[in-house]
């Protein structure tokens, strides 16, 4: 008797036991979500600020006289070794002409606009050398640009797109900057 309740089990066990696995496409593509962050703009918004403080004067540096000279010389040379020698010297061109571009900026005469190039705004206000200014301005803005992109691995689009918003934020009074308007989804003109 125990030898027939054994092979019952036996087979039960080999016939219920066994799971059939049915394989088959499924209705619709398998869609696999993969959201990876790769932080391209932040690398490059650290460039464009490091830039920027060379092309203003100012130091990130905060703290009593003799570290903060200390420390400016240590960020210098960072940042020195970290840019390309051709972006270097484009921003020091542009730290060189930046009060003449602020002083045609606060009277409307040059803007920034949306491509993170300077434009001539009102030609009856300016003199003859304000299109040497935007001219040299702009292919310095182009060759940072440049190196940016290339040293970030990125297209120079959208370094100038990064770019022109932070100059358009710190764009001081009077300075026509060129703004979506989120109303009509154009682009216009405003002065900060």
């Amino acid at each position: 008797m125990k030898m027939y309740f054994l092979a019952f089990l036996c087979i039960t066990f080999a016939v219920l036991g066994c799971a059939r696995v049915r394989v088959e496409a499924p209705k619709e593509p398998i869609k696999v979500d993969i959201s990876m962050r790769l932080d391209v703009y932040q690398h490059v918004a650290k460039d464009i600020d490091d830039i920027e403080n060379i092309v203003s004067g100012s130091s990130t540096a905060t703290s009593s006289s003799a570290t903060q000279s200390m420390l400016r010389y240590v960020i210098e040379e960072a940042l020195a070794q970290d840019l390309s020698p051709e972006v270097e010297a484009a921003a020091l061109r542009r730290k060189d002409r930046r009060a003449s571009l602020v002083s045609w900026e606060e009277r409307g005469v040059i803007g920034e606009s949306k491509s993170g190039l300077v434009e001539l705004r009102d030609s009856a206000g300016a003199d003859v050398s304000v299109n040497a200014l935007i001219n040299d301005e702009n292919n310095d803005r182009m060759i940072i640009y440049q190196g940016i992109a290339k040293k970030n691995g990125t297209s120079v689009e959208s370094v100038k797109e990064l770019y022109a918003k932070k100059l358009q934020e710190s764009a001081s009074g009077g300075t026509p900057i060129e703004v979506l308007d989120v109303s009509s989804g154009k682009y216009e003109w405003k002065v900060r």
